[in-house]
């Protein structure tokens, strides 16, 4: 197939890329940079350039393809930036795709989230549906990208072979500098691994080469209207992944108090508190997908998430 991929030079998507060039895909990617347009090129993708914005863009690159992964999203990790504004500019973008494949039986692949999706019980693809609509006054949030997800699934019923392929907030490999490697930068500045409340706290996590894997058998396979998750561990306790740090770093492992967790972990704080376990069993059974890749807590005893920043 050829497959348009927007985030192709993204962390996840520049390990989705060599996944669907090596089945055999033709993979065309979205390139809003030269760097990016380079680093699409070095690796056997055709560019198309523009951003999220360029409707028209989207459009043509979508009607000439045989199906779209859409993994970019305008994040902005310190959430400072306007979340509203790149929730919207999503939206758009989904919007766009869903009338270009309307009506081809084409597959159509949205990245979202499992982060908060059902706190302190283990979310399944069954959770997380039926979020309200959006509206010009909708309040910025996650609630907003739950909303645009519930709008690819509807594609279904208009002739788009649709699914949302869920990620947990650890995509974990060489090269993160997602949270996990935020984590261990605040527990080098603090000089403690700390963990909130009793560290019970669950989070699921997927190897990024697991999660890249998915998205080429979803793509491929996936029904209309799935909901898919890319879980390898279901709940990784907050105490558990301190500890690695700390023995990894020789820094004391320590528990913070709610109330002091902003002081050291600023806006992650309410992230590390969550308990968000979930399962992929849905998907295992449906799609056949079985993570091969290290687990989290592996993966970090690897030691190259504590690789001396300064050198």
């Amino acid at each position: 197939m050829r497959i348009f991929v927007t985030g192709a030079s993204g962390w996840i998507g520049s390990a989705v890329v060599p996944e669907l060039i090596d089945a055999g895909h033709q993979v065309v990617g979205l390139a809003r940079s030269d760097a990016s347009a380079s680093a699409l090129t070095t690796a056997g993708v055709e560019v198309t350039r523009g951003t999220l914005d360029d409707v028209d863009v989207l459009c043509q690159a979508a009607t000439d393809s045989d199906g779209v992964i859409h993994l970019a999203f305008k994040h902005d990790l310190s959430f400072s930036g306007d979340f509203a504004g790149a929730a919207a500019a999503d939206r758009l973008a989904v919007e766009t795709f869903g009338d270009a494949l309307a009506g081809t039986d084409k597959p159509f692949v949205l990245a979202s989230g499992l982060l908060g999706l059902t706190p302190g019980r283990t979310a399944t693809e069954a959770d997380g549906h039926g979020a309200a609509p959006l509206t010009a006054h909708a309040t910025p949030g996650p609630s907003e990208r739950l909303a645009t997800a519930e709008i690819v699934l509807s594609f279904a019923s208009r002739g788009v072979r649709s699914s949302v392929l869920r990620l947990p907030p650890t995509v974990h490999g060489d090269g993160d500098s997602g949270f996990m490697a935020m984590i261990v930068g605040l527990a080098r500045v603090a000089g403690t691994s700390g963990y909130t409340g009793d560290g019970s706290n669950r989070w699921p996590a997927v190897h990024r080469s697991d999660a890249a894997r998915l998205f080429r058998i979803a793509v491929e396979q996936a029904p209309a209207g799935s909901t898919l998750h890319a879980v390898a561990d279901e709940g990784v306790p907050g105490l558990a992944i301190a500890e690695v740090i700390g023995r990894h770093l020789d820094l004391p492992v320590v528990a913070v108090a709610p109330e002091d967790a902003e002081s050291q972990f600023f806006w992650l704080a309410n992230f590390l508190s969550m308990d968000s376990p979930a399962s992929s069993a849905i998907t295992r059974s449906v799609l056949g997908w079985e993570p091969i890749g290290p687990g989290l807590i592996e993966d970090l005893e690897l030691g190259h998430y504590f690789d001396d920043p300064a050198t």
